[in-house]
Order: C-alpha cells, then sequence, then structure tokens
C-alpha cells in the first residue's frame, strides 16, 4: 500500500527521496495531510487485514474506542499496545499509520485534550512517513509567511557562502543524499543560505547544517526552512548559534552541575583529568546528538527534541554518562574522548529505546534549572561589569601612561635645555674672562704705547 501511495501522482517528485538507515522514501510535505486521509480511506475501502484486526479492537475494546477519540482517560498508546498482542509487526504498522492519521487530521483538539498521550507516543517514536508533517505541526511551522520568501532568498548573495560551500561537504558524507554534487548538497546549501541572509546576527555557524540536513532527509527545502527559522526561534538554538554562544556557556553550567549533583565521583575525575564538559557536550547541545550517535537514534531523540526541547539533551547527556560512569573514570584524558567518539556510538547502534528509557529515569529538576539559569546569568553580569570597569581601568592607564611619556619627554627636554644653558652660561664666562683679559691686555699695550710716545718728547726737552 505504501508503495502505490508513493507513486500516487498527488506525491512530489521535485526531488529524489532521501533514503538511508532508518529512513524510508518521504511524502512531499505540503500533501501531508491530504495523503494520512487518503490513506485512511483506502484502507477502510480495501478491508485490510489490519482493518478487520482494528475493527474487532474497536468492538470488543471500549477502551481502545475511547482512546482513539481522544479520551483524557485512556492513553492513545493502549491502542498500540492491545494491537500488539493480537496482531503481527505489519498489522502494528498499519495501526501506527491509522493513529497517527488521525492525531493530524485532528491535531489541534488532539494536542489540547491528549497532552500526556502525544508525549508518550512521541517518545515512541513518529513513524517514519508522518514526520515531515508531524515536526512542522510540533513547532508550528505550517503556512509561515516567510515561506513565500524563500525563492527571493536564494537569487540574493550572502557573505556566507563561501563558508557555507566549505562546511557542506563535511555534512553526512557517508549518507547517500548527501554525496558530493548531490542534490541533496544544493538544498543544504540552498537553506543555510537563506536564514543566514534572514538572520544576518548568526549568519552562518558550523554545526546547524546537521540539522538542517536532518530535516531536509524528511521535507523539501522550503519546508525544512520553516521548520529551522521556527528550531532557531522557539527552541533556544538561536543563542546557542551566536557569534558569543552565550546560550551554550549556559547550557554547559547546568549540565556540569547536574553531573556535580547526579555523578558526583565521575564529577571528581572530570576535574582531575582536566576534562572540561565543552570537551565532549558542546556538540550534544549544538548538533542534538547528530554528530555523535547513528542517525536513527539521534532521529528518534529529535522527534522527542520537537515536543519537549533541549531538555531532552540533558536527559540523554546524563543517561549516557550514567551508564558508562564505571568505564569513564578509569581513563584518562586522551582515553576518554577515545571513549566518546568511538564506543559510545558503537554501543547505541542496537537502538534508541535503552538510553531513552534511561534518560527518563535521570532526575531533572525544571526548578532547579531556572535557579541555575539565574544564577548563570548574574555571574555572566557580574563579569560583563567587572569587564567593563577593567577596561576603564585599561583606558584610565593607557591615558596615565601617555602624559607621564609626555612629562618624562618634556623633563628630558628641559634637561637637555638646561644641559645647553648651562653650556653656553659656561663659554660665556670664559668669553667673559677672555675678554677681560685682553681688555687689561688692550690697556696695558696703550698704556706702553703712550709711555713710548712720552720719551722722545722728554729726550728732546732735555
Amino acid at each position: 500500500m505504501l508503495d502505490q501511495l508513493c507513486t500516487a501522482p498527488w506525491v512530489s517528485r521535485s526531488r529524489p527521496p532521501a533514503t538511508g538507515p532508518g529512513l524510508e522514501p518521504r511524502i512531499s510535505n505540503h500533501v501531508c495531510l491530504s495523503i494520512m486521509i487518503i490513506c485512511w480511506s483506502y484502507l477502510a475501502r480495501e478491508a485490510h487485514a489490519c482493518c478487520v484486526c482494528v475493527s474487532r479492537l474497536l468492538e470488543t475494546d471500549s477502551k481502545s474506542l475511547r482512546s482513539v477519540n481522544g479520551s483524557r482517560r485512556n492513553s492513545v498508546s493502549s491502542l498500540v499496545s492491545s494491537s500488539s498482542a493480537s496482531s503481527n509487526l505489519s498489522h502494528l504498522e498499519e495501526d501506527s499509520w491509522i493513529l497517527w492519521g488521525r492525531i493530524v487530521n485532528e491535531w489541534e483538539d488532539f494536542r489540547k485534550k491528549n497532552e500526556k498521550q502525544l508525549k508518550d507516543l512521541v517518545r515512541k517514536g513518529i513513524p517514519h512517513h508522518f514526520r515531515a508533517i508531524v515536526w512542522q505541526l510540533l513547532c508550528n511551522a505550517q503556512n509561515m509567511p516567510i515561506k513565500d520568501q524563500y525563492s527571493e532568498l536564494l537569487k540574493m548573495t550572502s557573505p556566507c557562502e563561501k563558508l557555507i560551500r566549505r562546511d557542506i561537504a563535511r555534512t553526512y558524507p557517508e549518507h547517500d543524499f548527501f554525496k558530493e554534487d548531490s542534490l541533496g548538497q544544493e538544498v543544504l546549501f540552498n537553506v543555510m543560505k537563506a536564514y543566514s541572509l534572514v538572520d544576518r546576527e548568526v549568519g552562518y555557524c558550523q554545526g546547524s547544517a546537521f540539522i538542517v540536513g536532518l530535516l531536509l532527509m524528511q521535507m523539501p527545502e522550503e519546508e525544512a526552512f520553516c521548520v529551522f527559522v521556527k528550531l532557531m526561534q522557539d527552541y533556544r538554538l538561536r543563542e546557542l548559534f551566536k557569534p558569543s554562544m552565550a546560550e551554550l556557556g549556559l547550557c554547559m553550567y547546568q549540565f556540569e552541575y547536574m553531573i556535580q549533583e547526579l555523578l558526583p565521583d565521575l564529577h571528581i575525575h572530570f576535574q582531575a583529568q582536566s576534562f572540561h564538559t565543552s570537551m565532549y557536550a558542546s556538540s550534544w547541545f549544538l548538533t542534538i546528538f547528530l554528530t555523535s550517535f547513528p542517525l536513527p537514534v539521534a532521529t528518534r531523540i529529535f522527534d522527542i527534541f520537537m515536543l519537549e526541547g533541549l531538555e531532552i539533551v540533558f536527559r540523554v547527556g546524563l543517561a549516557i554518562l550514567q551508564m558508562n560512569q564505571a568505564e569513564l573514570i578509569q581513563l584518562d584524558m586522551e582515553g576518554m574522548l577515545q571513549y566518546f567518539q568511538r564506543v559510545i556510538p558503537h554501543q547505541l547502534e542496537s537502538g534508541p529505546d535503552k538510553v531513552i528509557l534511561a534518560a527518563y529515569n535521570v532526575k531533572y529538576n525544571a526548578k532547579k534549572m531556572k535557579k541555575l539559569e539565574k544564577e548563570y546569568t548574574t555571574i555572566k553580569t557580574k563579569e560583563m561589569e567587572e569587564q567593563v570597569e577593567i577596561k576603564r581601568l585599561r583606558t584610565e592607564n593607557r591615558l596615565l601612561k601617555q602624559r607621564i611619556d609626555t612629562l618624562e619627554k618634556g623633563q628630558v627636554t628641559r634637561a637637555q635645555e638646561a644641559e645647553e644653558t648651562y653650556l653656553v652660561m659656561r663659554e660665556l664666562a670664559t668669553v667673559r674672562q677672555q675678554s677681560e683679559e685682553a681688555t687689561a691686555q688692550l690697556e696695558l699695550a696703550q698704556s706702553t704705547i703712550r709711555d713710548l710716545q712720552q720719551r722722545p718728547l722728554l729726550l728732546i726737552g732735555g
């Protein structure tokens, strides 16, 4: 049935669907809602074995019926649970399609009345073919006005283009959709370029391409662009990717506190090894584990992130540390780096269920996190004030040094002038002495001349 739907004329063929581990060909996002309804009708008309099974369940199990209709008292997951007891795997998949089709079709009403049930379902994983529409619904990205600007943005030039081009080849290099010179690389470039023009303060930040790449595996580029804009605006990602990365510093501060409180021995070991939180956890927050975990696992975590935000990153991060604490304590800094890069991803190849279950056993105190945020803000504000004061003092110090230099130069000048004056005075004294001596000699000579002039007169008179 899925193959028939995917080849139907209403399915967009604007570009090849992305495929990969855990990813099926995807349906164009702007017709997803219609396809869900068609899928529901198709199943009913064809009287598939799944529908027979579901009908039997609906007739015999009033609780399941109330669950599908959005009852507050019964979890939607009970329908899936009941189906698993009486159907094979393919029937469960069909049940999931039916259930999510109803949820999408009645989204606003279902989300308001069945918040806990929706959380349970999302934590169990959104079906591949529903991710595009459900992610848009979760972040309210459908029908965004900015979508109409997308084609115009692509005609413009961004100062970040060279940087984006350089990083494109490093984004999911093993994934077929993003092979060199592929359509995937081109649409990834388009979305990153468009965002860099919309938000010039952030522009382009390395790491954000992995999030956009995941979106493009699920939906066309226009929808991916709108979802990315929403994630940046409403999910704290913009603050994470700002040039100052102030939000990342806050996340590291909060995460380190959680380690200190919940895993004190591991925290002491990290401190002893100078193994800073940012050395292994920065990429967890910047890419929502997309560069650290196998793609199917990171995608499941991203499902939850779309509903619950960054809380799931804290939870999964702590769960990973709890599960590997004994091994990490035995390693030095280099060993721990290798462990995070190789051993942990290998552990998760079996699937995400274990780590997600462990994540929801982590003690997460939202009020404490808010308090830590205030503490961090106070610390940073004080640091900024101190930096301003230091800057002011440095400016004053620079001006004083300039003044001292000027005075010193003046003193040197005056000293030189005094020395020159002294020399002139000495020369003047010498000249005066010589003048006096010359005057005395002149007077003596004049006296001698007068004497000589008077002698002949004396001789004549005698």
